[in-house]
């Protein structure tokens, strides 16, 4: 499958599932309290150090594995197998402490539920490392889709009849379930369903260093809610949640969609002309352009956002957004980086940039959460700011990239962030950080916001000119 062909099944998949993701989040934001949230919250976030060692980095091994015999794919099954049901019974053995540890005895019966999922889910992770390194995204789409449906109708149908948090676990559950049974009928019949250990020592000789450097870029990403929930409640860490959700939905409308793309189109690059930094550079200004544009967007409009999202209860939550966009903001340029890293090889870079990045995160997000979530915005955007300078850093000296190169494409794309931002800031000139109403500042901010962005690319020339005009192109084709 071409790269073009291949960026359109990711985005059709990503949008797809986010447009589930935000219409059962707004369901759920008017079903259950932030509290209640924040219990989910926190227990997924204390979840998400065993997540980081699902398959000690056997999936991203898999895909990136020049020589595939029969002997290491079933290393790379025993070695999901085997971590998800020892995972499964960690998280068993950890599900009463916990709840002790926080006063909140549903995180136990959470916890109860998500262990189940560990157990399931190698069913489905061998196949999508398979269907990625092949390039199959048309059958990746299928499956997140119906995974995401099902569990979202779960989850919903749940908290309507008044289950509380628990009703997302199940969600959770539902969805890797179906996950699962799709990617069973996805499977190669070339694929052994018996495990192996002859080659086991090569997968995890890779995946070490990779899990080790998740796990630690899992502890700075979670020291946020996993601090407030302990410092400030559960509602707080709850508030935390959701705004940080509103701003990391351009990873899932964008960075997720172009990173699953690039991780193959990298390595392929990598392995058969020795260089991708062209590659990386037009990957990094799709992102920029549209991140910055997204960031300073949720600034202007944050409020009325919040409102249509999650509903007048969650007002507490606009201003740590649009400090959180604030904090993204300065992410953009190096979300790339660590697959960039991971295509050619890097693992011993990433896991040295992860470090020295979580060690500074975590000691500023500790003096924010001390002090309440404005402060945690606060030391947030400080910390972002000095995780990219390390991340561009280190990615610019592994692969060869000139700085000037980087500079003009965010150049180009700070050009085209400055044009989209004026729908946007002219609502809020008009209307307010807070407006009593929130359609026509939605309506005026977004529609301005689109004409001054597809301007922007015009009028600069920036690379996704290219992009636009062949799906134009291929629009205006007549049919044969």
């Amino acid at each position: 499958m071409s790269t073009r062909k291949s960026l359109f099944f990711s985005f059709l998949d990503r949008y797809a599932s986010l447009l589930i993701s935000v219409a059962s989040s707004m369901v759920i934001a008017r079903l259950l309290t932030p509290a209640e949230i924040g219990v989910f919250s926190v227990t997924m976030v204390l979840l998400m150090f065993v997540a980081t060692v699902r398959d000690m980095g056997a999936g991203q091994y898999l895909l990136q594995e020049k020589e595939l015999t029969t002997e290491r794919i079933r290393a790379v099954w025993a070695v999901q197998l085997g971590l998800g049901v020892g995972l499964a019974c960690i998280v068993l053995l950890a599900s009463h402490p916990v709840a002790l540890f926080y006063n909140e005895p549903r995180m136990r019966d959470i916890m109860l539920v998500v262990a189940l999922n560990y157990a399931i889910n190698p069913f489905g992770s061998l196949t999508y490392a398979w269907l990625m390194r092949e390039m199959q995204f048309e059958s990746v789409a299928l499956m997140r889709f119906s995974a995401g449906l099902s569990g979202a109708l779960a989850s919903i149908w749940l908290a309507w009849q008044g289950y509380g948090p628990i009703s997302l676990a199940i969600g959770s559950l539902t969805s890797t379930v179906v996950n699962a049974l799709i990617a069973v009928y996805f499977r190669p019949k070339s694929f052994p369903w018996l495990p192996g250990v002859r080659e086991i020592r090569r997968v995890l000789v890779f995946g070490s260093k990779l899990t080790a450097s998740s796990i630690v870029g899992v502890l700075s990403g979670s020291a946020p809610e996993l601090l407030l929930g302990k410092l400030q409640g559960l509602a707080a860490a709850g508030l935390y949640s959701r705004s940080s959700g509103l701003v990391q939905m351009f990873h899932r409308l964008f960075v997720d969609a172009v990173g699953a793309v690039c991780m193959p189109w990298f390595a392929r690059q990598s392995r058969e002309q020795g260089s991708f930094v062209d590659p990386f550079l037009k990957a990094t200004a799709y992102v920029t352009a549209f991140g910055w544009s997204f960031c300073l967007a949720v600034i202007c409009l944050a409020h009325p956002i919040v409102r249509v999202l999650y509903g007048d209860q969650w007002d507490q939550s606009v201003d740590l957004a649009r400090l959180l966009a604030v904090a993204t903001a300065f992410g953009v340029p190096a979300a790339l980086c660590g697959t960039a890293l991971l295509s050619s090889g890097g693992v011993t870079i990433i896991a040295r940039v992860t470090v020295f990045s979580a060690i500074q995160s975590i000691a500023f997000v500790a003096l924010g959460a001390s002090q309440g979530l404005a402060a945690m915005g606060l030391a947030l955007i400080a910390a972002s700011a000095v995780s990219a300078v390390l991340w561009l850093r280190a990615t610019a000296r592994h692969i060869g990239m000139p700085l000037s190169g980087l500079l003009n494409t965010l150049r180009q794309s700070a050009q085209v962030a400055l044009l989209a931002v004026i729908g946007p800031a002219l609502a809020l000139w008009i209307y307010g950080p807070y407006p009593a109403v929130f359609v026509m500042p939605l309506i005026l901010g977004g529609a301005g916001g689109l004409a001054g962005f597809l301007l922007g690319i015009v009028i600069f020339k920036h690379p996704l000119q290219v992009e636009i005009t062949t799906i134009l192109s291929k629009i205006r084709q007549p049919s044969i």
